[in-house]
């Protein structure tokens, strides 16, 4: 295994945001006077086992399995929020703290610092919004705009997904990956300014001024981080919609005196008819995302990352299956391995409870490292319960 992107792994505690379920599922605690103050959550745990079978490159075959009880792609988290109507402009914040359940272990490095348990609070959104007829204004930490939707849009989003052990995430303690790295980038939470329009025929824009990130510990950043998204919703019959998307990214370093430009673009479309809901979605980046697909990691603009993630999800009654397949490749990174990680699926869902829903998720996740010479064939299991509010 690649034992230094463990820790790249689990510093990051990476995952998507509940936020639109989190948000139509939030109990009102206080409303008067135009002003509210609401509260959400999600708790969610998985048991899960894992046959992994890795081949290095004289043809050596390893094999382990693994079994854990642990959260899946979304952390735990809680969420609270306030609202305040002032005449024609509202005044919104929303704070929200995630928290990883997988601290059972910390004890494997036979570090003392890994001893007893280690939650690891993770303030992902701590914004203020301002809203009016022009549209809205954020001001503060929430997640990126590029490839966000991509992951929105992820019919694995309260489910598992890929745990390749190459990335450490077999034992890692937090998030499985659900297709991060098999499909797309995460839209790691970021420092910003964005500007969102209202809808208007189906239309939706969102411009962001963003804190770049570090090319290097002395690198120079003289310009912020760009992010944009352009999003399409519409419906075409009374049980069908179409929904896509399209966003992007800028930035540009400076390292040891040489210019080095990060860049990106994704999107998407979603079309449902009745109970059936088809995806595909795609990016494409450089300089960024080629450590395991996560999108603040920037670096030498030789780097060149792709995938695309296809999907089709069937609800029926209370039930909801899912087949799935994502695939991400880096290609002649310098100092970055080369690599294709891929990740395909089914998955079933059950609402036994309007906010108590039940899963069971089969993936087998690939990897082929090239200049390592390294094969990961991981094949896991996982069985768990989301309960919402």
């Amino acid at each position: 295994m690649i034992t230094h992107k463990k820790s790249i792994i689990n510093s990051a505690l990476v995952a998507c945001s509940l936020l639109s379920l989190n948000a139509n599922a939030a109990i009102t605690l206080y409303e008067k006077d135009n002003l509210s103050f609401s509260a959400d959550g999600l708790v969610n745990v998985f048991y899960s086992q894992s046959d992994i079978e890795t081949t290095d490159g004289a043809g050596n075959r390893a094999n382990r399995d693994q079994s854990r009880v642990r959260m899946g792609f979304l952390p735990n988290n809680i969420g609270f929020n306030f609202a305040n109507q002032l005449s024609d402009v509202k005044l919104e914040i929303r704070s929200s703290f995630w928290v990883s359940i997988n601290d059972s272990d910390n004890n494997r490095d036979a570090s003392p610092n890994d001893l007893g348990t280690g939650s690891l609070i993770d303030v992902r959104q701590f914004y203020a919004k301002v809203s009016g007829d022009w549209g809205s204004v954020l001001l503060g930490k929430d997640f990126g705009l590029y490839n966000r939707e991509n992951i929105m849009s992820d019919q694995l989003l309260l489910g598992f997904g890929q745990t390749s052990d190459f990335f450490g995430l077999v034992d890692g303690g937090n998030v499985s990956f659900g297709n991060i790295s098999t499909g797309y980038t995460y839209a790691f939470p970021k420092s910003q300014i964005t500007y969102r329009s209202n809808e208007h025929n189906g239309f939706t824009v969102a411009l962001g001024i963003m804190d770049p990130n570090k090319a290097a510990a002395d690198s120079s950043e003289d310009t912020p981080r760009l992010e944009a998204e352009l999003k399409y919703g519409a419906k075409f019959s009374q049980d069908g919609s179409v929904k896509a998307w399209l966003s992007g990214v800028s930035q540009s370093s400076k390292v040891a005196g040489n210019d080095q430009d990060q860049s990106g673009i994704g999107g998407g479309v979603n079309v449902t008819v009745g109970g059936l809901s088809l995806t595909g979605s795609a990016f494409e980046s450089t300089g960024l995302g080629h450590v395991a697909g996560l999108d603040h990691i920037v670096g030498n603009d030789n780097i060149e990352s792709n995938g695309y993630l296809v999907q089709g999800a069937y609800s029926f009654g209370q039930s909801r299956l899912v087949l799935t397949y994502g695939e991400s490749t880096v290609e002649h990174t310098e100092s970055t391995l080369d690599a294709t990680h891929s990740n395909s699926g089914i998955a079933y869902f059950y609402s036994l409870y309007p906010n108590l829903t039940l899963v069971a998720e089969y993936n087998q996740t690939k990897a082929d490292v090239t200049n390592s010479l390294i094969g990961e064939r991981n094949n896991t299991l996982a069985l768990g319960a989301v309960v919402t509010f």
